[in-house]
């Protein structure tokens, strides 16, 4: 096992690709904390805390805490310590996606996006840092998206915006930690079929539309995901820093957009 009595941090770590995340690395020996926020949350936290306890024989817990709230970050990570012992990983992965265009998108929206998807960042990162400088080692991975490098969509300016910005805090976060052996890296997924995507991706003409998109003609799953994170909290990652590995099958290589790419695939003849 490769990540064997590491002590991980997930934030958003209850549902979709944050708990295949947990799985991943509880499956390689980490003991996990598993954020969430919402009470309707608190529920499937607490199936996946057991499920990884009673299938990994790891130790595990939950921990409530709106991550853009530093208050609440403090907590969170001062309880992680008192039950599991100082982070050495942290999976900076929870993140909203609302979807408004410019021109109708609220303060509100635009704070909250910024809040949860840039800021938590920050204030986690920060607060465990400090910790892994003493001890001359940490794994910090930022869950971003393909919208870090591409405009994905026209009506999500400010989710493409916080994430390309959660892109580049990785890259300066990478340069100021690296000399105290912290690895900062990000994992950028293309469209995952989660529960965030799921009214999304029910329209069965806009699915089609994103696997005819991809190089690959299939969307992600959250378990590639975990892999990818395994890999960057992994011994074989040490010499990797301030990279952002997309795992979206070749998505971000490429300009065609979904609307314009399944276009030239009708009139394509092969």
């Amino acid at each position: 096992m490769r990540l064997k009595n590491r002590i991980a941090l997930v934030t958003g770590g209850s549902r979709g690709i944050g708990a295949a995340i947990v799985e991943r690395l509880a499956e390689e020996g980490a003991n996990v904390a598993i954020n969430y926020t919402s009470p309707g949350s608190k529920e499937k936290a607490e199936q996946l805390k057991q499920k990884v306890i009673e299938t990994f024989n790891v130790r595990a817990m939950v921990v409530k805490a709106n991550v853009g709230i530093k208050q609440e970050v403090d907590q969170m990570i001062a309880g992680v310590e008192n039950t599991l012992g100082a982070v050495e990983i942290l999976v900076n992965n929870a993140g909203v996606a609302p979807f408004e265009p410019f021109l109708k998108l609220t303060e509100e929206t635009w704070d909250q996006t910024y809040q949860t998807n840039v800021k938590s960042i920050f204030l986690t990162t920060q607060r465990v840092a400090k910790k892994m400088i003493e001890k001359r080692f940490g794994k910090i991975i930022n869950i971003t998206s393909t919208a870090s490098l591409l405009v994905t969509s026209p009506v999500i300016p400010h989710y493409i915006s916080s994430k390309a910005a959660a892109s580049h805090l990785t890259k300066a976060l990478a340069i100021e930690l690296g000399k105290f052996n912290i690895n900062v890296n990000a994992v950028g997924p293309s469209t995952v079929a989660t529960d965030m995507c799921h009214d999304y991706l029910e329209d069965s003409e806009i699915l089609e539309k994103e696997i005819q998109a991809n190089p690959m003609k299939r969307l992600g799953n959250e378990k590639q995901i975990g892999d990818a994170v395994v890999f960057l909290a992994s011994e074989e990652a040490m010499q990797v820093n301030g990279h952002l590995l997309m795992v979206d099958g070749g998505l971000t290589v490429k300009a065609a957009q979904p609307e314009d790419h399944l276009e030239q695939e009708r009139n394509l003849i092969i």
